[in-house]
């Protein structure tokens, strides 16, 4: 590789970021915290991104278009490379960085696989039952896992109408919770 090869930028990079920053700001609203009494934690936040990126790179997946694999892993890219930043910058030393960069993955791909599965298959108890064992471990308040799959299921709906043109562009939107059957 030149000098010049490393100033290149990855396929789709730019876009990836953009969606990766809007679906952290989806994941950031608060209704997810206070209408459905998701943790305002560290973890509770992993979790909402986790989520939404999740179902952002499904979307984008599923799409026959040939530059969809690697939109969704430029996604994926922006989300992990944002994971160690923060790490970082919360003070996790260098030689500790990689493995919880590690478990973070590991824990955004079972729980991404497990939405997914429950999604396709229409299978709405399989859905609270994974967020419950993922966004609360396993105890929920009453009511809160279904609230929070009702919103998953109008979020992957509307991801689901985007035309992979607005993706590809580095543009997605995502509905607002009191949209996404959630409390404002």
């Amino acid at each position: 590789m030149g000098l010049l090869g490393l100033f290149t930028r990855k396929p789709h990079e730019r876009a990836g970021f953009e969606l990766y920053s809007a679906a952290v700001g989806a994941a950031r609203q608060p209704g997810f915290f206070a209408g459905m009494a998701v943790p305002d934690t560290l973890d509770g936040r992993f979790d909402l991104v986790s989520l939404h990126v999740g179902l952002l790179i499904c979307r984008i997946s599923r799409d026959a278009d040939p530059r969809a694999k690697d939109l969704a892993q430029a996604v994926f890219d922006a989300m992990f490379a944002d994971m160690d930043l923060n790490l970082r910058e919360m003070g996790v030393g260098d030689l500790s960085v990689g493995k919880r960069v590690k478990r973070m993955w590991e824990a955004f791909h079972g729980r991404a696989q497990a939405y997914e599965a429950a999604l396709r298959a229409g299978d709405r108890p399989a859905l609270e039952a994974a967020l419950t064992r993922n966004v609360w471990r396993g105890t929920a308040p009453e009511g809160a896992p279904a609230r929070l799959a009702e919103a998953v299921v109008a979020i992957d709906a509307a991801l689901a109408a985007q035309p992979f043109a607005a993706l590809v562009a580095g543009r997605v939107t995502f509905p607002p919770l009191e949209k996404a059957g959630g409390a404002a």
